[in-house]
């Protein structure tokens, strides 16, 4: 236990605790985000694909005091009534087919007496954001074909602008309450051809996306994580452990010790020159070499080293 205690440090603490945090985010947010993207695309494709076989139905069947159930969105209904064409708002900040455009809703009023939006198509801004000219939906009863959609949530506030009322989100509780009408919850999408149809609004691709994918690559993300600090805190144990045996190894042990009777026996001076006027207890005296030493040794070196260098020379054949 004792050599883990650097992971008790500030440095590694605050490794750790980033690591935690980001493979609770991976398990908790980030791949149920995707993983939930997945699910509600997966269930909208199918709701579309039901749809596309199944004959279409009277408003009023599906139709409840609260608006339409989850499982209807997308359904063909047929609706009679009439436009209410003096109140109208346009859905900015729209993209369709990679381009820029409005969308325009209308309400209209059921023969029941309801009163339910619908989303009569798009048109093309002109000049920068401005709105083109709208063609007005028609007076009088109608009958129309379109596709139930589920409301919108709310984001801004409606604005004024260009002569229009201009929303950001086809919510009937907002729209409604700038227009001074009680729509039903949800909103009718009009099919090709209709009375009172703009540019057609197609169906989405029924493709389920890169989310199930995205889902699993967070929860790979977020298993990862923590085995790749248990990988370096590994390594980084192994590395302190290798440093403190080496520490704990001491070269002192190696030296083995050396006996009285093992021991060299040294001869002073006075031995060497076998002088015995030298008295035993005296250290021996040293004394520098005398102006004639040095140049005999000199010259005695500078003849060896000619020597050898002849030695070398007659080898290689330097002197030949």
């Amino acid at each position: 236990m004792r050599r883990l205690r650097f992971l008790l440090r500030p440095g590694w603490l605050a490794v750790a605790a980033v690591v935690a945090m980001f493979a609770y985010l991976c398990f908790t947010v980030l791949a149920p985000w995707q993983l939930g993207k997945n699910t509600s695309t997966s269930h909208r494709n199918d709701l579309i694909n039901r749809s596309v076989d199944a004959e279409p139905v009277a408003l009023g069947e599906l139709l409840t005091p609260t608006g339409f159930a989850d499982d209807d969105e997308w359904r063909r209904v047929v609706a009679t009534g009439s436009y209410e064409s003096n109140k109208e708002v346009l859905v900015r900040l729209r993209s369709i087919r990679e381009q820029p455009a409005y969308e325009v809703i209308t309400p209209f009023r059921l023969g029941s007496g309801e009163t339910i939006l619908v989303n009569r198509g798009y048109v093309l801004p002109v000049q920068g954001t401005e709105p083109p000219t709208i063609e007005p939906a028609p007076t009088g009863e109608v009958t129309l074909d379109a596709r139930i959609r589920r409301a919108e949530g709310t984001s801004r506030e409606p604005i004024e602008e260009a002569g229009h009322i201009q929303v950001y989100n086809i919510n009937p509780a907002q729209i409604g309450s700038a227009l001074g009408v009680t729509p039903v919850q949800g909103y009718l999408q009009l099919d090709d051809g209709q009375p009172g149809g703009l540019g057609v609004i197609d169906l989405p691709q029924t493709d389920s996306g890169p989310y199930l994918s995205y889902g699993l690559q967070w929860l790979a993300f977020g298993i990862m994580a923590p085995l790749g600090l248990a990988y370096f805190v590994r390594a980084e144990w192994r590395e302190r452990r290798k440093a403190t045996n080496r520490d704990l190894a001491d070269p002192a042990d190696d030296v083995q010790p050396v006996s009285e009777q093992d021991a060299p026996e040294v001869s002073t001076p006075s031995e060497a020159t076998g002088s015995d006027s030298a008295e035993p207890d005296s250290e021996p005296e040293f004394t520098l070499p005398t102006r004639r030493e040095r140049k005999s040794r000199a010259k005695s070196a500078s003849s060896t080293h000619t020597a050898q260098d002849a030695r070398l020379a007659d080898r290689y054949g330097k002197g030949r």
